[in-house]
């Protein structure tokens, strides 16, 4: 009997010493090293090419019981997936999905529960999660991941989803920061901090740790209830040495999402809108010849339509006019313009506030088919709790079944979920034209903002308070991806919109075939490339400095001449734009002069 224990022991001894070696997993390029560690705590760091950008952190989650402390790995699997997917639409036509998987089985000391930790390397990023595999009650109350960075990080913090960006140390926060969260590490590369497929979770933001120096906290915004199976979000780390390659890599989130679950996908069409400000039937139908005239796909009505979208008395089902808005109650005869826009090709897109969507969705979604409306922005929604975060997923999934376009403003931002329902077509979430910012703000958010996909940033274009040039903001459909792409926001028609310039808009596409990322520092400047068919268009914009820059042409195809239409600033008459052609190959490197909060922008065509 004295024998037989002391082999189980040993053997138990054997079997702990294997387990408890650290799991690494490696991304298929082997840039990406990421490690897991059980060393009285389950930990993981992070080094990207050959240098450490996670320390030793923490990992963890409440889950009914605390498991950080005493936790095990008890087996480890991996797997290799590799293939390419094609979108719906997106920023390319194909994208690759390539990574490297490890499913680590954990073990808590004095339980029989078992947590499996999630673990993904791709060539873009690192992804990890905490996924359940029982079929208990869950309670997550605090989840432990942090983020240990370098000492000399700076980080562009951002309060919330619409406040604008801050570059700071990670010591002395007053608030939390958003995320995304892009970091600069103290030896020139960068590292940005995401998360992917939260539909059924709470928002998180990140906080500083009060006892570890340079370290990030996971901040829930409450509780999470649900019954296993579960898993939570995808953490996700993205390094590079340029900023822009983070932009570059951004369809990460999109893999860590699943495929589409739309059966037919023929209905979704995105592309430009304006904004109707009158609210009237004349103005409507104004704005449909003017859509048509400049090649714009939808009209919006904004809030005001069907009364004070506060109240929640007031009915999303009829155009009752807000007197705030129109103080001619029956100015509006919306069917009349619905069926006007319909014969000449225009659709319609509806506001609706979510007090009224929380109200009527059920009821509304039916009638907005029957009356033909394309699509619904989704107005003041609630975001942070599980229960409107899972909310407002449900009612993309609602809108898809009546064939109806989303588009989510206000402080959601996305997690990857448009794979999955591609008629969530953009959202807002940033801060954007509605704000005013400057020119540094502009040139912050392709760093920022949008290495998570796109964003409704509402550019406007004739609009009086703006503080950029009329080049600069040209650029910006080029620059911000949105497949709705608000290109008139808060403006009336004037004469202002038949400058000449704006037919760089009149063809350009919202959704594309490749993606460039050519030129840029955050704050500072950026320079993005985008194809459709075999058209280029590409668009810069500078800060709140002059600069000069020099674009390299080497992008385009070696056995092709091209015509380009180039956009610049007229230095000689402030506020026009001057319009160039010239011929280039992709030997052609062009120089540009940008003047303050200015850009330029170019239509490069085959000959």
């Amino acid at each position: 009997m004295k024998k037989r224990l002391t082999l189980t022991f040993w053997g138990m001894l054997v079997a702990f010493s294997v387990m408890a070696e650290a799991v690494k997993v490696t991304s298929p390029d082997g840039e990406y090293e990421f490690t897991v560690s059980d060393d009285g705590q389950l930990s993981y760091s992070l080094f990207y090419q050959q240098k450490e950008v996670i320390e030793p952190s923490r990992l963890g989650i409440e889950w009914n019981e605390n498991w950080y402390d005493g936790i095990r790995i008890v087996t480890s699997r991996n797997s290799r997936i590799d293939k390419n997917w094609k979108p719906v639409y997106g920023e390319r036509a194909v994208v690759k999905e390539l990574y490297n998987a490890c499913e680590i089985e954990l073990a808590k000391t004095g339980s029989r529960k078992r947590m499996v930790l999630d673990v993904r390397a791709y060539n873009e990023g690192v992804a990890f999660r905490y996924r359940f595999v029982g079929g208990e009650y869950l309670k997550i109350e605090n989840e432990f991941t942090q983020f240990t960075l370098p000492k000399g990080t700076l980080a562009w913090h951002t309060e919330r989803a619409q406040t604008p960006y801050n570059l700071l140390p990670l010591e002395g926060w007053e608030n939390e920061s958003d995320r995304p969260l892009m970091l600069q590490l103290p030896e020139g590369q960068y590292a940005c901090l995401a998360e992917a497929q939260v539909v059924d979770y709470v928002r998180t933001k990140f906080k500083l740790s009060d006892e570890k120096p340079y370290t990030l906290l996971t901040s829930m915004y409450g509780i999470v209830e649900d019954i296993a199976p579960y898993h939570t979000p995808w953490r996700i780390v993205m390094c590079a040495s340029r900023p822009g390659d983070i932009l570059a890599n951004n369809d990460l989130l999109l893999n860590l999402n699943p495929d589409c679950k739309i059966a037919d996908t023929s209905w979704i069409k995105p592309g430009k809108v304006m904004r109707e400000v009158t609210l009237t039937t004349e103005g409507g139908k104004a704005l449909v010849d003017f859509a048509v005239k400049r090649r714009l796909q939808y009209i919006h009505f904004d809030a005001g339509w069907y009364g004070f979208e506060y109240d929640k008395s007031s009915d999303a089902t009829t155009v009752t006019l807000d007197p705030r808005r129109n103080e001619q109650i029956d100015a509006l005869n919306l069917q009349e313009v619905i069926s006007y826009a319909k014969s000449k090709g225009i659709g319609v897109i509806l506001y609706v506030n979510q007090r009224a969507l929380q109200q009527q969705l059920d009821e509304i979604l039916p009638l907005y088919k029957s009356w033909g409306i394309a699509g619904i922005k989704f107005g003041f929604v609630q975001v942070g709790s599980q229960i409107w975060t899972r909310w407002m997923h449900e009612a993309v999934k609602k809108c898809a079944q009546y064939g109806l376009m989303v588009d989510i403003h206000d402080e959601y931002r996305p997690t990857g979920f448009s794979r999955t329902y591609p008629n969530l077509l953009t959202q807002e979430g940033i801060h954007g034209n509605e704000q005013v910012p400057n020119a540094d703000h502009n040139t912050m958010l392709p760093f920022t903002r949008f290495t998570i996909g796109a964003g409704d940033y509402t550019p406007g274009y004739t609009r009086k308070d703006l503080q950029t040039t009329f080049v600069h903001r040209l650029a910006l459909p080029v620059i911000y991806y949105s497949p709705a792409q608000f290109l008139f926001w808060n403006e009336k028609l004037t004469d202002e919109h038949k400058r000449p310039e704006l037919d760089f808009w009149k063809n350009i596409p919202t959704v594309w075939q490749d993606t460039k990322f050519l030129l840029g520092e955050i704050g500072e400047y950026a320079v993005v490339a985008r194809r459709s068919g075999t058209t280029w268009y590409v668009g810069g914009i500078t800060n709140t400095n002059a600069r000069c820059l020099q674009l390299d042409c080497s992008f385009l195809s070696s056995d092709k001449k091209y015509i380009a239409t180039i956009y610049t600033d007229d230095v000689e008459v402030p506020g026009k734009i001057k319009i160039t052609t010239r011929k280039i190959t992709l030997k052609t490197k062009l120089s540009f002069m940008l003047q303050r909060s200015g850009g330029f922008s170019l239509k490069i065509m085959e000959l």
